[in-house]
């Protein structure tokens, strides 16, 4: 299945592209990320299982437990807090 995948703030600035189109044989959020830590060092090191990554699917928050489908769009960004 083909999906998009945004990356924001310091996850963008690590990895080094705001969005990319991935062709994947990922059934969940968990299955994606495990290939996206594959991909390259700086995924790894911003995509850390432990580490603070907040995640989406279609602009809803989800856990790693999401069921990914052809097409949908994926987001990974750091934990934000506002004042």
């Amino acid at each position: 299945m083909n999906v998009t995948i945004k990356y924001f703030a310091s996850i963008r600035e690590a990895i080094g592209q705001g969005s990319e189109f991935r062709q994947t044989s990922a059934l969940t959020l968990a299955d994606l990320r495990d290939e996206l830590l594959a991909a390259s060092p700086a995924h790894a090191a911003s995509l850390a299982r432990g580490s603070a990554v907040r995640m989406a699917v279609n602009q809803v928050m989800t856990g790693e437990a999401a069921l990914l489908t052809d097409g949908c769009e994926i987001a990974f960004f750091p934990p934000v807090t506002g004042g």
